[in-house]
């Protein structure tokens, strides 16, 4: 009775991860966590953390490959299916619904509708801020570390051929990390 329970609960919950997040990955962090980590448990603020920065640099949605994650851990095979589902599910019967009754002309011509998509764009950018912020002061960057993110970020959105694409990045940071901690791992 236990296992379905489980497996109820990771639905339940990611289903509400799914379907009252927008924005994307980095908006879902927040709530997130508060349901992970805060409310049932599943797992700690540094576990969190480490699958957070493992979601980020795997293909896929982000919300999904944690919610992968965490079904494993808590029912195995059952709970990545039913996690996966929970994730997935609400954002596709919302976006099904709207593409059955709303056309790019209802959209552009309702002004009801036009200010609805207008109202929620300041409460995406909230919801991508905050969890940086929290996930900034958790990864314990400092202002000496700081220009490392920023510099990326700028130089990724200046839209220079090179520079600009995110995946240099993530080989860099992973063979600067191997580097650095790698030492110290060898100095121990």
């Amino acid at each position: 009775m236990k296992k379905e329970h489980n497996l109820l609960q990771l639905f339940l919950t990611f289903s509400k991860i799914g379907a009252f997040t927008f924005g994307g990955g980095w908006a879902m962090i927040a709530i997130m966590e508060r349901e992970i980590v805060d409310k049932h448990h599943w797992l700690s603020k540094d576990e969190f953390m480490d699958q957070l920065a493992v979601a980020q640099s795997m293909p896929g949605i982000l919300a999904v490959n944690i919610s992968v994650a965490v079904g494993d851990k808590i029912a195995g095979t059952k709970g990545t299916i039913v996690s996966a589902l929970g994730t997935i599910l609400p954002s596709f019967l919302i976006i099904l619904t709207i593409a059955i009754f709303l056309t790019p002309d209802i959209i552009k011509n309702n002004p009801v509708v036009s200010k609805v998509f207008k109202g929620i764009r300041p409460a995406v950018v909230a919801l991508i801020i905050a969890p940086l912020v929290t996930n900034w002061k958790s990864a314990g960057i400092g202002w000496k570390k700081a220009w490392i993110p920023i510099g990326c970020a700028l130089l990724i959105w200046s839209g220079w051929p090179i520079v600009s694409n995110p995946i240099l990045y993530i080989i860099l940071g992973a063979l600067g990390g191997w580097f650095v901690f790698g030492r110290k791992e060898a100095a121990k």
